[in-house]
């Protein structure tokens, strides 16, 4: 089983309000220069959120939501911090197959 870790917020406040973008490129261009494969994605209107043990995190959700996820539970605590008005949490995939446990509807 894989754990995954994830920062999970609305579409709007992620992707309109804050620069996500600079910060996963930054992260990316960091992991590039130490040779370091990447271990995050983000999913906009996750399907995980839809799981039973994850009804207390959608009822939270304005719609529609995007996620960071991370094998990396620190990077994820770092993006609460950065960020701060994001939901996190963690899920086990039964597959290493990361696109069953990041599908978008």
């Amino acid at each position: 089983m894989t754990i995954y870790y994830f920062a999970i917020a609305s579409q709007d406040f992620l992707l309109h309000e804050e620069p996500l973008e600079e910060v996963l490129r930054e992260r990316t261009n960091h992991y590039n220069s130490i040779q370091k494969v990447i271990d995050f994605w983000i999913v906009t209107d996750p399907t995980f959120i839809n799981a039973p043990e994850m009804e207390h995190i959608k009822q939270q959700l304005p719609k529609p939501s995007v996620a960071i996820l991370s094998l990396n539970q620190k990077f994820i605590e770092w993006v609460k911090l950065r960020f701060g008005f994001v939901l996190t949490g963690n899920f086990e995939s039964p597959s290493e197959n990361i696109e069953n446990a990041l599908q978008s509807d």
